[in-house]
């Protein structure tokens, strides 16, 4: 259970310094106790007091880190069982998988498709982020080789290690250096060697189980030799056990604090099937129940998309809208004598209309206003998207300085402003546009410059 604010005061020095940013201790106490400010800014707390505050804080699930520098990966840190409590923090990573046995030209295709796949979705980059790296004849040699092969050829890549040898592990993470790969293959039998190399190299440790019990006591006894970043795997037999584990775990390291079990969790959909289809929906069910780590047996750009799209849906927080820049986005390569539509910054709204106008190859510059997040008729009820603020917005972003013409379609909801509108700009034409998206192809065809 976290500190309150008043805790928190209790092992400050109370100097009200205002070295930390805060006007008196008591603010900074309570920005603490919300998660809003770290412990570590009071020059004069205790190492004490940090580390019991820290730990009390922190939350229930883990954050594990790996990678290095710009390229680091952060899964668990989860505080809620549903998305709709506050939010999902760190998304689960996304991997394929590379085995030792692979003849070169399929690692050197893997990794090219680990490289290549890539999409842009309001402003977000949809990529995966690891590739796992499977030792299949413990040949230490082999498996070094493979993993400098990928460090060099992606080294943005965070790798997962799999193996149940110590000297096979070893080998590898030597060739990662810093760059934290996660150890995968801590099982029973391995425990104590594992656990050394670990605190040898610092990287965090995957669990290889044959049930949660299992799971379970391997965490403990992890944490015991003083292992702190762990990644769980209960080794599940069949789907719907899979799927069990995950809420399992998750619930008991949020509602019951069981500590063996407040880590993230990495998963391999591909144990389960031979078809690549029903893996990506084993997967699909990962997402939101409740994976750190998905590992795929390979990339397929049309079952890989929209696993990445499902992802950022469910972990964007449900407390901010979904936005997009606000600017001028030329689509279909317009011209001095193209149309010019305006809309809200919306992200559902940026997409279904500019996917019209795509759809309808007529080539249009398209003004995105900065509503805050708000659909067309909301922004425009709470004052961000009427004459005023849109009129402002025509003169300062430069379209005028890239058509020829002066007019402006608006959507067809806003048609009530549509004289206030020309009044604010005199000089342009103001045209009212259709209700719905749908209407824009047919709409644009028909529009003329002159």
């Amino acid at each position: 259970m976290g500190l309150t604010g008043i805790q928190i005061l209790g092992m400050l020095p109370k100097k009200n310094c205002k070295e930390c940013g805060f006007p008196t201790c008591l603010a900074f106490a309570m920005k603490v106790a919300a998660g809003q400010a770290d412990i570590a800014a009071c020059p004069y707390v205790s190492e004490e007091a940090k580390e019991k505050i820290a730990e009390a804080s922190a939350p229930p699930i883990r954050t594990v880190k790996l990678g290095s520098g710009e390229n680091v990966l952060a899964i668990g840190g989860e505080t809620v069982l549903f998305r709709h409590e506050k939010r999902f923090e760190h998304p689960p990573a996304i991997g394929i998988l590379v085995r030792t046995n692979m003849d070169e030209a399929e690692i050197d295709a893997r990794i090219e498709k680990f490289k290549k796949y890539r999409w842009e979705r309001v402003g977000v980059e949809l990529r995966p982020e690891v590739i796992a790296v499977e030792d299949v004849d413990g040949d230490a040699a082999k498996f070094a080789a493979s993993v400098k092969k990928i460090r060099e050829a992606a080294p943005e890549a965070v790798l997962v290690l799999m193996s149940e040898k110590k000297e096979v592990l070893a080998a590898g993470a030597k060739e990662c250096g810093e760059y934290k790969a996660l150890l995968y293959g801590v099982t029973l039998d391995n425990l104590k060697e594992m656990a050394e190399l670990a605190k040898e190299v610092g990287f965090p440790v995957g669990v290889k189980a044959d049930s949660l019990a299992e799971a379970s006591r391997i965490s403990e006894e992890l944490m015991k030799a003083g292992i702190k970043d762990i990644v769980l795997d209960t080794g599940p037999r069949g789907v719907r056990e899979l799927y069990e584990d995950q809420v399992i775990m998750r619930r008991a390291a949020i509602k019951k604090r069981y500590k063996p079990f407040g880590f993230p969790s990495i998963t391999f959909p591909y144990r389960y099937t031979d078809n690549i289809v029903l893996e990506y929906m084993i997967a699909s069910v990962l997402v939101a129940k409740y994976a750190g780590m998905i590992m795929l047996s390979d990339f397929r750009p049309d079952l890989l998309f929209p696993l990445m799209v499902e992802r950022m849906n469910i972990f964007t927080d449900p407390q901010r809208p979904l936005v997009v820049e606000e600017g001028i986005y030329p689509l279909n390569g317009p011209d001095e004598n193209s149309p010019v539509i305006i809309t809200c910054n919306f992200a559902l709204t940026y997409f279904i209309v500019s996917g019209e106008v795509e759809g309808s190859r007529v080539p249009t510059w398209m003004l995105i206003k900065d509503t805050e997040g708000l659909s067309v008729l909301t922004a425009w009820a709470a004052g961000k998207f009427g004459a005023d603020t849109i009129a402002d917005f025509v003169k300062k972003c430069g379209i005028a300085e890239k058509v020829k013409h002066r007019k402006l379609i608006i959507p067809g909801y806003l048609a009530g402003i549509k004289g206030e509108l020309e009044e604010e700009l005199p000089d342009w034409e103001i045209i009212i546009g259709p209700r719905e998206a749908s209407g824009l192809p047919s709409f644009l065809k028909e529009w003329k410059a002159a």
